[in-house]
């Protein structure tokens, strides 16, 4: 299905331990050890950001994994994106490393240090690296390009270094692979960031491949950091200390995440096919979830995946599959059975630039309308998006809380910006969330069980094959109260209801809301998914600009809580709503259910075209502007 195999993926191993309900231990070799040294040098700051891009097998990805977990080590807060050509094998790769001594919230904007091992190939990520006039630009001197003629248009950046990095690689590990552990030298070097945590890395990840390659790797990482000492930088770099070790950061990214959370929450049964960019998540399953005496089944294609999910839910077990665009069009007709059917399951979407193929190893959030709508007949599902890789844990959990209360399944739509990035994280407390199990008949209600009785909540008790007295006709046609087919219209209409209007507490759900900001703020901004840290950065930005601003976070996406919007923008004289797709999807949902002001306006763009918070700020500023234009006062005439 997909134009590209999955990419390579390191990934941390999550391990489980069982009290009283599952409780997911993130640990797997990332916690600090005691004693580590801090490797700092320098005093420039609490924020930086890192890009690097170069071909297949250069190692750029893994070097970011180095860092992010170094920082992990170092007590700092990081975030790692990585992004890939639409190449089944080789092309190019690249990473963006983010570490702060402050929680961060995005990936981040312009670049402070960028590095450039193939200038064709850097240059292909455009906007996903930006380079502005404080880079550092790091270039391979193979590529022969002289500092003062860069193939950066219409920009000139801080610093522009060139460094013979293949040559290195060769000389001091006998290859160019090893062009990542020189690169990763230099950066230890004149960031003084986990030097002595990258190179236990280094030792770590090569020792199983011999002494000859961890030498070679070990020298090449010296030499990196040999020739950062010789060569320092115009201004220093250094990042100001992390927390230090012991402190328990984990690094984890958002499938990983997902997979964990839905085994905490009970989840026995996961049925799928691999997909870009959500195959980790079946990886997972398959090395967790028979630990626990559940099944993960790889089908031989989407619609057989979504099959034995509606089964396995129907036997009574906490079903799961995931998929992405593509896919989830396979999967549809099987979601309106479990819908009629009122069979509680969970569907992850990691969005993918689309249509069709599309761009499957980009970010996008161009899935909205087909999580919501792409169903026959009158259906409502829930829809959920998690907005960064800790908060999937929680969201994947709600998720199936949602899916057995009410008896419906529930996408979690995720993107391939939180899916696949990497985050330092605390380790979950699983002890402050609830697991939710279907309800099940009593005995009086088996005695002459209506499996669609019409409740005052709309929810009737669900049984399960082998339960005496609760066996029931569950299929797609129209049924009344007992599951006996029908095609009576006063029927139809109150299955109808039935469905539809037990999902009306869940739009009074104020905790799937979050709200920040001055209350009484003229200036709005409305952001989900993965766009919600950039939003929330933006709007610091603002407060910190004197704007008055505020932003609201919808977890729960669908249906929509008019009740929540209504609230919110009460005081709202315009803003913006935020998203990663062409048409502004959110935007045009809230306009058929909620009365927007006039002044709020759709700020999209598609996948691969990152929205940063200064642009954000920066369109605020405009509205501002022009509220003060109108609102200038009429000048009395002298009496």
């Amino acid at each position: 299905m997909d134009g590209r195999a999955d990419a390579p993926h390191e990934t941390s191993q999550l391990s489980y331990s069982r009290r009283s309900a599952r409780s997911p231990t993130l640990a797997g070799g990332l916690r600090p050890k005691q004693g580590a040294p801090g490797g700092r040098r320098g005093d420039m700051g609490d924020d930086l950001v890192i890009g690097m891009a170069g071909s297949g097998g250069d190692g750029i990805v893994s070097a970011g994994d180095a860092m992010i977990t170094a920082a992990a080590l170092e007590g700092y807060h990081a975030v790692l994106t990585k992004s890939f050509g639409p190449q089944i094998r080789g092309g190019e790769s690249s990473c963006r490393v983010r570490l702060s001594t402050r929680p961060v919230l995005s990936s981040g904007g312009l670049l402070d240090v960028a590095v450039a091992l193939n200038w064709d190939d850097f240059l292909k990520f455009g906007a996903e690296l930006p380079v502005g006039g404080r880079t550092t630009v790091v270039y391979d001197s193979a590529s022969g390009v002289t500092s003062d003629k860069l193939p950066l248009p219409g920009v000139t950046p801080w610093e522009a270094i060139a460094v013979p990095i293949a040559d290195m690689a060769r000389k001091h590990a006998g290859t160019e692979r090893a062009k990542n552990s020189v690169v990763l030298g230099l950066l230890a070097g004149w960031l003084g960031v986990g030097r002595d945590s990258l190179l236990a890395g280094l030792r770590k990840k090569f020792a199983r491949k011999g002494a000859e390659v961890l030498q070679g790797n070990e020298s090449a990482f010296a030499a990196g950091v040999q020739y950062a000492a010789e060569h320092p930088l115009r201004e220093p770099r250094a990042l100001d200390a992390g927390a230090g070790p012991g402190q328990g950061k984990l690094v984890v990214d958002g499938n990983e995440m997902c997979a964990a959370a839905a085994i905490f929450a009970g989840c026995d049964f996961f049925a799928g096919y691999p997909i870009t960019p959500s195959s980790e998540i079946m990886h997972f399953f398959g090395r967790e979830v028979w630990k626990y005496g559940g099944v993960m089944v790889q089908a031989e294609d989407e619609i057989a995946g979504i099959g034995a999910v509606v089964g396995a839910s129907f036997a009574g077990k906490k079903a799961m599959t995931a998929t992405s665009g593509p896919g989830m069009s396979l999967k549809t007709e099987m979601l309106g059975l479990a819908s009629i059917a009122e069979l509680p399951l969970v569907c992850v979407n990691v969005q993918r630039g689309g249509p069709s193929t599309g761009i499957p190893t980009k970010s996008e959030q161009s899935d909205l309308f087909q999580a919501c709508f792409s169903a026959h007949g009158d259906v409502v599902r829930p829809v959920l998006a998690p907005t960064s890789v800790a908060d999937t844990f929680a969201m994947t959990v709600e998720a199936f809380n949602i899916a057995e209360k009410y008896q419906t399944p529930v996408v979690l739509l995720s993107d391939q910006e939180i899916a696949q990035r990497k985050e330092t994280v605390d380790p979950v407390d699983t002890a402050a969330l609830t697991v939710v199990n279907r309800r099940r008949p009593t005995a009086d209600e088996l005695s002459k069980y209506e499996r669609f009785k019409v409740t005052e909540s709309g929810i009737s008790p669900i049984s399960h094959p082998g339960l005496p007295g609760g066996n029931y006709l569950a299929s797609g046609i129209e049924h009344n109260e007992r599951g006996a087919p029908t095609a009576s219209g006063e029927v139809h209409a109150r299955m109808n209801e039935k469905r539809i209007h037990k999902l009306d507490p869940l739009k009074r759900r104020r905790d799937l809301f979050v709200v920040e900001g001055d209350d009484q703020a003229p200036f709005a901004l409305v952001a989900w998914g993965s766009l919600a840290g950039v939003a929330r950065e933006a709007l610091r930005l603002a407060h910190d600009q004197g704007i008055r601003a505020k932003l609201l976070v919808p977890k729960l996406v669908f249906p929509v809580a008019e009740e929540v919007y209504a609230d919110f923008f009460r005081n709202v004289r315009s803003g913006f709503v935020i998203e990663q797709s062409h048409q502004g999807q959110l935007y045009r949902i809230l306009r058929m259910y909620v009365n927007v002001p006039a002044g709020v306006q759709s700020l999209a763009r598609s996948g691969s075209n990152p929205i940063l918070p200064v642009a954000i700020v920066d369109r605020l500023c405009r509205l501002v502007l022009l509220a003060q234009r109108e609102h200038v006062a009429e000048v009395e005439p002298a009496g």
